[in-house]
């Protein structure tokens, strides 16, 4: 006898925890710790960042579309496989949950290299891994409480990290009125050149993933057709503004070297001006910022393989909710993928360790970005402005693969293949 049909998610999550939800997830690490990696690029990296911001909105457009037609659980993985079959369907979400709990790695060591700043002595080795650890698995529980406690987390972080970045700006300002040109760093000038740029742009889409988060929820969200593409749109806009204005201040006012050297970029930028105390407390500030988006990429987790059980192209195993309503076994299993995917890198640095899980999380996680907008060019083939933005969304995220290089390009084909064998599987037995 077929199982009953699972009961239908409560819809908790009003506009304001959406909106939270795609803000706190793509300002998270990025705008914290991309300054330090970006600096050697120079005016590369301003225009890169300019770049990356266009092409955000025009992927925040398409899901925006999408979520309006297709209001459901699973965001990238619902729009492929509604366009596309169960097979593209099955490789999209794969790649995204990828992108998802190993990108999670990179957010747990970012809130370590903040924390550095005030407590040094977990700066590297088997601190910053345990104490990393310690974080992930305590969202995890937050999480499998239930999704109610998990937005409310998620508005707090947001207002909170919203603050050191406000001062950022208000910082810039202050300084041009009162020093005029020469608050302007004497930067050694780097050359521009299109490769440094697709580097620059690879990088910074880094502070952009989450564009899509309030779709994955769609099935927990009131009047998930009206609110989640508000929330994508207007969220990705405050987002890319925040970003242009911090990364622009930081890249003009500050020296290149000691941007580069600093495990805190922004922390070490107001603390240049307000003394180390200030250092001190905007690493803080910064910690709280990558701990929010952990929050709301640990709550993406446990949804991406739910949906995708439920839709039947993953083990159904993964589809059962606890008695909270949450999906806990797949909570359980991502946080043991996180937990592996840091313990594999955990001996360097936490700025190399960083750089390493981020990008190769990205390269993993093209796919989705690539195929949704596929998705829209067929799905919203009547809608001129839609199709527009799709295949202008589709060239970007060929250009951020160029960007990325062949290496973590290699890393994610081998993540993505590792799934062939699961939904062989998952079809034969289901």
């Amino acid at each position: 006898m077929a199982d009953a049909a699972p009961p239908p998610p409560r819809r908790a999550l009003g506009f304001w925890p959406t909106l939270a939800l795609v803000v706190g997830n793509m300002i998270g690490s990025g705008i914290y710790l991309l300054p330090a990696t970006l600096a050697p690029l120079g005016t590369n990296a301003l225009i890169g960042w300019g770049a990356t911001i266009a092409g955000a909105m025009t992927l925040a457009f398409v899901f925006a579309r999408l979520a309006a037609k297709l209001p459901c659980a699973g965001g990238p993985y619902a729009f492929a496989d509604a366009a596309f079959g169960p097979v593209v369907g099955f490789a999209v979400a794969w790649s995204y949950w990828i992108l998802i709990w190993a990108g999670n790695g990179a957010l747990a060591i970012a809130v370590v290299s903040a924390l550095s700043v005030p407590f040094p002595d977990i700066a590297s080795g088997p601190p910053a891994f345990f104490t990393a650890l310690l974080l992930v698995w305590t969202l995890v529980a937050v999480n499998m409480r239930g999704v109610v406690l998990a937005g409310r987390i998620q508005l707090v972080t947001t207002v909170t990290k919203l603050v050191p970045l406000v001062a950022v700006i208000l910082l810039a300002l202050w300084l041009l009125l009162a020093k005029g040109g020469s608050a302007i760093a004497a930067n050694p000038p780097v050359p521009i050149s299109a490769g440094a740029i697709s580097a620059a742009v690879a990088l910074t889409f880094w502070g952009f993933l989450g564009v899509e988060s309030a779709t994955v929820p769609a099935d927990r969200v009131k009047d998930a057709a009206r609110i989640v593409p508000l929330a994508t749109l207007l969220g990705t806009a405050l987002t890319g503004l925040v970003y242009l204005l911090v990364a622009g201040a930081i890249g003009l006012m500050m020296p290149a070297a000691l941007t580069a050297a600093s495990p805190a970029p922004l922390a070490a930028f107001l603390g240049r001006a307000w003394g180390s105390g200030a250092l001190e407390i905007a690493a803080i500030f910064a910690a709280i910022s990558a701990l929010g988006a952990l929050n709301g990429f640990i709550l993406l987790q446990g949804e991406v393989p739910r949906a995708m059980a439920r839709g039947g192209v993953f083990p159904a195993w993964f589809g059962k909710d606890g008695s909270r309503g949450t999906p806990t076994r797949a909570h359980l299993v991502s946080g043991a993928l996180v937990t592996i995917v840091m313990a594999l890198n955990y001996t360097g640095s936490t700025g190399t360790l960083f750089a390493d899980i981020a990008t190769i999380s990205l390269a993993a996680g093209m796919l989705a970005y690539f195929v949704s907008a596929l998705a829209a060019l067929k799905l919203l083939a009547g809608d001129r402005a839609a199709v527009l933005a799709a295949i202008v969304s589709a060239l970007f995220v060929l250009w951020m693969i160029y960007g990325l290089g062949l290496r973590a390009n290699l890393w994610g084909l081998g993540l993505l293949a590792l799934g062939l064998p699961v939904f062989m599987w998952v079809r034969r037995t289901r």
